[in-house]
């Protein structure tokens, strides 16, 4: 009978503990579940505006040198990608490695990278269209430099060499670089802990520019001559939208594709480089920028005497961008 007894005591034991833990577990998940609803209900929803529409998307295969018109395009997180082309992926850099730009070399504007069926080709004023494989694993990597920071590159080969040379028409040897998918990627702002962290290859600042079609005519509309999309680089061109509009996205979406920006595009002498000739004229459209575009007195350790023109991206998702997408403001 004692027996019987202690099994009994020893099943209620058992039976209360088990559905003291039961009672902590749901009271647990009654509490997380609590939370859950309210950390739904306290956060705020995304708000989302239509701003603009895309009405061009360029791509730079060659940095400095002329742009790709396209009408679709992949936004990866180094920038836009149509085919083999990617932007701002070949560099022309001294024997030393250091890279030559439109600001050294106004006469790069004028020249065209394209890649069809695994090669690429050159094509410049007064010279032979030049022809090479897009990949050349026998050649050496080089270590190059950009804005002072240090960045590989796959040589291009001698007759690159010779053909970039022969068209600047210098006494100094040119080389012709390729950034490959395994190569390490820059950090443009490293030394800016204010901003976010993101990777390009040779881009000056960040992997996506974006510029609307009305900041552009409100400039020209201060200028003897009109100036073109082209002469500033932008890789996103935006229409329906007021001059400027652009500087208040702070996140976008377009398509499938989301942007946040980072910081405004400060403009140097480059902008003086007229596309259609490769003439430099160190003077306009940069002075008439000055005189209406300058930063905020805080601001000025970020950009300096730069006058601002356009909004530098990085890139949150990955997506297909295309010409007519809608633009959309994110907001919370």
């Amino acid at each position: 009978m004692s027996g019987s007894k202690m099994d009994l005591r020893e099943l209620a034991a058992n039976w209360l503990a088990q559905n003291k833990i039961a009672a902590l577990i749901g009271g647990a998940g009654v509490a997380l579940l609590g939370f859950g609803l309210g950390y739904k209900y306290l956060r705020k929803p995304e708000k989302v505006v239509r701003v603009g529409v895309v009405s061009q998307l360029l791509i730079h295969p060659l940095k400095s040198g002329k742009a790709v018109n396209v009408a679709l395009a992949e936004c990866q997180k180094v920038g836009l990608k149509f085919g083999e082309l990617q932007d701002r992926h070949w560099l022309v850099v001294t024997e030393d490695g250091h890279m030559v730009t439109g600001r050294q070399e106004p006469r790069l504007v004028l020249v065209s990278l394209t890649c069809e069926g695994g090669h690429v080709c050159l094509n410049g004023p007064n010279m032979e269209d030049l022809r090479f494989p897009i990949k050349q694993p026998d050649n050496a990597i080089i270590g190059c430099r950009v804005f002072g920071a240090d960045i590989q590159g796959r040589d291009c080969g001698d007759q690159v060499s010779g053909w970039f040379t022969r068209y600047l028409g210098e006494e100094k040897t040119f080389r012709l670089v390729h950034f490959e998918p395994h190569m390490k990627a820059r950090r443009p702002l490293e030394n800016e802990p204010a901003f976010p962290e993101y990777e390009v290859a040779y881009p000056d600042c960040g992997p996506v520019m974006l510029l609307s079609e009305s900041s552009i005519k409100d400039l020209s509309s201060r200028l003897d001559k009109d100036v073109t999309a082209e002469r500033f680089r932008p890789n996103i061109v935006i229409s329906d939208c007021e001059a400027f509009e652009e500087d208040s996205w702070e996140e976008i979406q377009i398509g499938s594709v989301r942007l946040q920006r980072v910081m405004s595009c400060g403009r140097c002498v480059f902008t003086t480089v007229d596309p259609e000739t490769g003439i430099i004229t160190r003077k306009e459209p940069l002075e008439t920028l000055k005189n209406y575009r300058l930063c905020k007195p805080s601001e000025r350790h970020i950009y300096k005497s730069s006058p601002l023109f356009g909004q530098l991206h990085k890139v949150k998702k990955t997506g297909i961008l295309q010409v007519g997408d809608v633009v959309y403001m994110i907001s919370r």
